[in-house]
C-alpha cells in the first residue's frame, strides 16, 4: 500500500440525499450514478448481509457518501471524514499487514472466491482504511462517470 494508490475519501452520513445535495451546492461536486445494494459481509463477530446505498463524485477529489447502517462500521465520524480508501492488489495480504500493524479488522466483503474484494480496518489512533482490490478498478471507475 502506498500513498499513490489513494483514491477516495469516504464520508458515513445520516442523510445521504441532504448531503449529497449540500456538497453539490457550495463546492460543486458531480454525482456518478446512485448504488443501492445488499452484499454479505465478514465481521469480526461473524457473517451479516448489510444494506449499501452510495454515491461517489465524479468530480476530483473523489468522495464516496455512504448512507449510514446503525449497529454496523458504517456509522459517522465525529470528525467528518469515516475513512481513506485505497487500491490493493491484495486485499487480504494487505490487511493481514495493517493487522500487524495495529490496526484492528472491522469489516470485508466475500467475495464468489472466498476471498475478501474489499476490508476495513481501524488504527488506535481512529485513522480507518479501506482496502480495494484494484481487480475492481473497471467496475468502479462507472460509478464516478459523469452525469
Amino acid at each position: 500500500m502506498r500513498a499513490a494508490d489513494q483514491y477516495h475519501v469516504g464520508l458515513v452520513v445520516e442523510d445521504l440525499d441532504g448531503a449529497l445535495e449540500e456538497l453539490g451546492r457550495w463546492p460543486g461536486h458531480e454525482w456518478g450514478p446512485e448504488v443501492d445494494v445488499e452484499q454479505p459481509v465478514r465481521l469480526p463477530d461473524g457473517d451479516a448481509t448489510v444494506r449499501f446505498r452510495f454515491r461517489y463524485s465524479c468530480t476530483e477529489p473523489r468522495i464516496e457518501v455512504v448512507e449510514a447502517r446503525p449497529g454496523t462500521v458504517w456509522t459517522p465520524s465525529g470528525a467528518g471524514v469515516h475513512h481513506l480508501g485505497f487500491w490493493s492488489d491484495d486485499v487480504d495480504a494487505d490487511g493481514s499487514a495493517l493487522v500487524g500493524a495495529g490496526y484492528a479488522f472491522e469489516a470485508a466483503g466475500i467475495g464468489e472466491d472466498g476471498g475478501s474484494p474489499w476490508s476495513f480496518h481501524r488504527h488506535p489512533s481512529g485513522l480507518r482504511i479501506e482496502l480495494v482490490s484494484r481487480a475492481m478498478e473497471p467496475l468502479m471507475s462507472a460509478l464516478w462517470s459523469t452525469p
